[in-house]
């Protein structure tokens, strides 16, 4: 199975190929629907193209709005500019962007560009996916709303075509994100990449003749989610997803950090490698659940993948580190062998002397102090307080570029 993981931005697309991924996707400045991620120009997306292809890592661009007809105008010469870049494959919602993407994709003189189905396009049976693939459509991204069994149901009726599915991370209001609730409470529209997250608010219910008197929006085990307030967590359910037949498991977060990035990938990375190992003996390993519970997060469900008698029962992910900070500060950018210091960028304060946890793109993580913090210019100081500021620590091991460093 691939491990495809999000890239928001260049330095969280280098996070998830380092920490992992054998895939991720990403957004152009326009077309996509994450408008306040940083996302790529036509010439970081060269870049960021060579990059993952150097480590043998497939690019994914996003071009998933639901397009008006104002949308349509420069739409040619953009799929166009993408085709030309040759991404490993462009992710379509809305039929008019199919059939251009595809009639763009076949016109050369570059290499024909497959297509994958977003989750935005709401499929949830075997004779969407059937439908789709007469159109020459490679992969669908499957609804959040499925169970494992109904996407088991759809491989065995449809087994040339690639199924992806969520594994991780937040998960929309209403069909797999068609979402018109940020639009009339902000103007922003979620369908045009401008999501406010609404459904993440805390709500609320007053009745008109009770005003002051407020009623919490609860869910019980016969209602469907209205508002999201909880996070996918597939990660104990790996043998499910293989027998489902899910070839690609994708984690949710562009607007995520690249510590978020990073740290996910690498746990899925851990989980996946050994589960293809030894599938038989394959068990969910405490230190992953830590390291998950690490990152900031809301309480972790598996949706409706385990079905409907499931999906408000939670996750039993519990780890005696929920709660406790474990905040970004630096990530490592050298290591000087010769004189035994780590270069470290700052992005959280940190002081001298305080321990720290570093967390290498691959293996186990350790723990160290922050011993004789100094400038780049090799000035003694007390403490990290600048944000990207350049800093040395003395340590008595060996550490990788990109390795995390944060509070332990």
């Amino acid at each position: 199975m691939e491990l495809l993981a999000p890239a928001g931005s260049m330095e969280k697309l280098k996070a998830a190929v380092i920490f992992g991924a054998d895939a991720v996707y990403l957004s152009g400045k326009e077309y996509g629907l994450r408008a306040f991620s940083d996302n790529f120009s036509l010439e970081e997306m060269a870049e960021a193209l060579d990059f993952a292809h150097a480590h043998q890592v497939k690019v994914y661009v996003t071009v998933n709005i639901y397009a008006r007809n104002r949308d349509l105008q420069g739409l040619p010469d953009y799929l166009r500019s993408l085709c030309r870049l040759q991404p490993d494959a462009l992710i379509v919602t809305d039929p008019g962007v199919f059939l251009l993407a595809r009639e763009i994709a076949l016109e050369g003189p570059w290499l024909p560009v497959p297509l994958h189905i977003s989750t935005q396009a709401n499929t949830t049976n075997h004779q969407a996916v059937r439908f789709w693939r007469s159109q020459g459509a490679e992969r669908v991204v499957l609804a959040r709303e499925l169970s494992w069994q109904e996407i088991r149901e759809i491989h065995q009726k449809e087994p040339e075509m690639e199924l992806e599915a969520f594994v991780h991370g937040a998960m929309c209001m209403s069909y797999s994100g068609r979402c018109l609730l940020s639009n009339y409470l902000t103007g922003r529209d979620a369908n045009q990449g401008a999501c406010a997250q609404a459904c993440r608010w805390n709500y609320q219910l007053m009745e008109e003749k009770r005003p002051g008197q407020f009623f919490p929006v609860l869910e019980d085990r016969r209602g469907s989610y209205i508002f999201n307030s909880k996070d996918m967590c597939l990660l104990q359910s790996l043998p499910l997803l293989d027998e489902a037949g899910v070839c690609s498991l994708k984690i949710e977060g562009r607007m995520k950090s690249a510590h978020y990035v990073a740290t996910i990938t690498k746990v899925y990375r851990e989980a996946l490698d050994a589960y293809e190992k030894d599938p038989a003996s394959w068990r969910l390993q405490e230190h992953w659940v830590r390291e998950i519970c690490r990152i900031s997060h809301r309480e972790y469900t598996t949706g409706f993948f385990l079905g409907q008698d499931f999906q408000d029962a939670g996750i039993n992910l519990r780890s005696n580190e929920d709660g406790k900070s474990h905040d970004f500060v630096g990530l490592v950018l050298d290591y000087d062998e010769d004189t035994g210091r780590a270069l470290i960028q700052q992005r959280n304060r940190f002081l001298a002397g305080e321990d720290l946890e570093f967390v290498p793109p691959s293996g186990p993580n350790f723990l160290a102090k922050a011993k004789d913090l100094r400038t780049e210019a090799g000035e003694k100081v007390d403490s990290a307080p600048h944000p990207q500021q350049r800093l040395t620590i003395s340590l008595d091991r060996r550490v990788s570029p990109w390795t995390l460093v944060r509070r332990a």
